[in-house]
């Protein structure tokens, strides 16, 4: 076996994260042995890595099938885990068969949702094939579909068995895609691990090539730091609010755009708003936000949005699930690594942050 960075989840739901490059073959060990029955979810992105999966572990379980969903945001619609369930229901799948996510942030979070789902809970391996897949989607439990009145509005939390990262799978990605998963990477250099943003502002070219110790280390670093928050608060009920830094606008913009739009794009415009808003509290300096958008600039990630959209995303921030009480909820800084929850904000002060980043 290759050699990996073993990334320990613990707390309500334990479980490993392998990190490494050539490391697929570790999958069966995740399934392990009372597994009969395996359903692979992935796009026709990775339909050929599906295929050659499918024939490496047709040798150890009984039948292992395939179910092709859309790419992206795409994929999370109620129809799309009624189509995996039926492929499950007339396979017979009992509770101790298995769901593999295979592909990005979008398909890890349907596989754990059908997983979660299905006949209350089967196993469930995940094998994210993207950055954001890997450093956020893929680790904490977190499964969801979207409505259309919003992102993630219906799903629970649910443990995967195991999540496998290979490296390798990322050698193929588009530079887009790999500079859009590292929008999650940065925010958790801003959350809790200022390393992350040195090394980011030392190359970021090296630091975004998947062929790199650097690459490799900042995937590290980020999968630790969800793992931690994750294995003290696995429900959000406190601490795992500072991993939607950034999000609260951010989820406004990807359903403003229908979900046209990468995640990470949307996040990048949103962690911007947050350090403008934390600076309007008067808890983050002016370098601090100015650090922001050295880090994301650096990434050609980009910190505005078209002003004249802010009521329509007002709307919908009011809608998202970290609301409460009808009350909007934003994670801020008062430092780099030191974030809090900012809550009850005056409408005029959320405008005039919102001003600040308008394009």
């Amino acid at each position: 076996m290759s050699d990996a960075t073993v990334i320990r989840v613990t707390g309500e739901s334990e479980y490993a994260v392998t990190v490494g490059r050539g490391v697929l073959d570790r999958v069966p060990d995740a399934l392990g042995e009372r597994v009969a029955k395996v359903l692979i979810v992935h796009t026709a992105t990775v339909g050929k890595l599906a295929d050659d999966l499918r024939a490496a572990l047709q040798q150890r379980y009984g039948q292992v099938l395939l179910a092709e969903v859309p790419d992206a945001e795409a994929a999370k619609r109620v129809e799309v885990a009624a189509f995996c369930w039926q492929i499950m229901g007339q396979a017979d799948f009992t509770r101790t068969d298995a769901v593999i996510g295979l592909g990005g942030g979008a398909v890890t979070d349907l596989a754990g949702f059908v997983a979660a789902t299905w006949l209350r809970g089967v196993r469930l391996v995940q094998v994210p094939t993207t950055v954001l897949g890997m450093v956020d989607a893929s680790v904490g439990g977190k499964t969801g579909i979207n409505t259309a009145e919003g992102k993630n509005l219906v799903g629970c939390f649910y443990a995967p068995a195991a999540v496998i990262c290979d490296l390798d799978l990322l050698a193929t990605l588009p530079k887009n895609e790999i500079l859009a998963g590292f929008a999650e990477v940065a925010k958790c250099g801003f959350i809790a691990e200022p390393e992350i943003l040195d090394l980011i502002e030392a190359d970021a070219g090296r630091a975004t090539d998947p062929a790199t110790p650097e690459f490799q280390r900042l995937v590290e670093l980020s999968i630790g730091v969800k793992a931690r928050v994750v294995s003290e608060d696995f429900r959000e009920g406190g601490l795992r609010e500072i991993l939607n830094y950034g999000h609260t606008l951010g989820h406004a913009i990807e359903h403003a755009e229908r979900y046209q739009w990468r995640h990470g794009v949307a996040i990048s415009i949103g962690m911007m708003y947050a350090a403008e808003l934390g600076r309007m509290a008067g808890s983050l300096s002016d370098e601090a936000v100015e650090r922001h958008r050295r880090v994301l600039s650096s990434l050609t990630l980009p910190l505005s949005y078209p002003g004249g959209r802010w009521a329509g995303l007002l709307a919908a921030m009011q809608r998202d699930k970290k609301a409460r009480a009808g009350m909007l909820r934003f994670i801020v800084l008062d430092d780099i690594a030191k974030p809090r929850v900012l809550a009850g904000v005056d409408e005029s002060m959320l405008q005039f942050a919102y001003q600040e980043i308008a394009g």
